[in-house]
């Protein structure tokens, strides 16, 4: 039996229910209990807030988050494959689980959760960057969520916590930091998944600001982003100059050379510009 809940261990319930975790869904189940606890400690005390997993699969996380005392849990579960081997878990924490069968892509969490909120999951790895980038840039900050606890491919995790200057900054460096505290707090290897999968993971922590660390309006932000590390080894007068015809002076303006690559450049710099084409 299980140490952290009177449940069968993972194993068992994967024998039970015949999961085997599908390439095509981005799928690596993590079966040691002790690591799903752990990754549910490390969103903080969660005895106060509901929280939204994406991806459960056979419910690893589901029952970390619920052992260390999540005041409730939704799960959002793509594959029907897994949904009797997380209603035992519902069973089991009556009142505390609730699992849905559809696309995170699509569900509104604020319909069934009440803030405080956390977001904690092991994303499946073919939709993690894409629902991270949407939390990160609501219309309106600060967002519906308070942290978010999510595994990624440790190059992916590398990304959202990585420095100017450095290969791994980009995009998503810039969208977290801008609006959040990022910080990888624990490294997994392949070999604690099933299957293994061919990268190491690692878990970031994000906590949302009350506000962003620089004034910059965040559509405009987020396009000179993107433009600008879409050819990341371009200088950016050559970089953004679909911008606006007066590019360089524009870039001069928020005190940018224009003849500089993008991951030369740091967030208050990259606010800057924009507040400088906003006008």
């Amino acid at each position: 039996m299980s140490g952290i809940d009177g449940l069968p261990p993972l194993r068992e319930v994967i024998a039970t229910h015949q999961l085997s975790a599908k390439k095509s869904l981005g799928q690596n189940f993590l079966l040691d209990l002790n690591l799903t606890a752990k990754i549910a400690r490390a969103a903080g005390d969660l005895s106060n807030m509901d929280v939204l997993e994406i991806g459960p699969g056979p419910g690893g996380l589901t029952r970390g988050l619920l052992a260390e005392g999540a005041r409730r849990v939704l799960a959002v579960e793509k594959d029907a494959r897994c949904l009797p081997a997380l209603d035992e878990i519902v069973q089991h924490y009556e009142g505390r689980l609730e699992v849905i069968n559809g696309d995170a892509l699509e569900v509104d969490p604020l319909e069934r959760l009440t803030p405080p909120i956390a977001i904690c999951a092991n994303l499946p790895y073919n939709v993690g960057t894409e629902l991270l980038v949407r939390w990160l840039t609501p219309t309106d900050w600060p967002p519906f969520w308070s942290t978010l606890t999510l595994m990624f491919q440790r190059e992916v995790a590398e990304r959202i916590v990585a420095q100017p200057g450095s290969k791994a900054y980009g995009r998503l460096a810039l969208l977290a930091q801008w609006r959040c505290e990022a910080r990888i707090v624990i490294s997994l290897p392949p070999s604690a998944f099933t299957p293994p999968p061919k990268v190491s993971s690692a878990v970031v922590h994000l906590r949302a600001l009350p506000e962003p660390r620089y004034p910059a309006d965040a559509k405009t932000l987020e396009r000179v982003v993107a433009m600008a590390f879409n050819q990341r080894r371009k200088m950016l007068r050559a970089a953004l100059k679909g911008l606006t015809t007066d590019i360089e002076d524009k870039l001069r303006a928020a005190g940018i050379e224009p003849t500089e690559r993008a991951e030369q450049v740091s967030l208050e710099q990259f606010c800057a510009l924009a507040r400088v084409l906003k006008g």
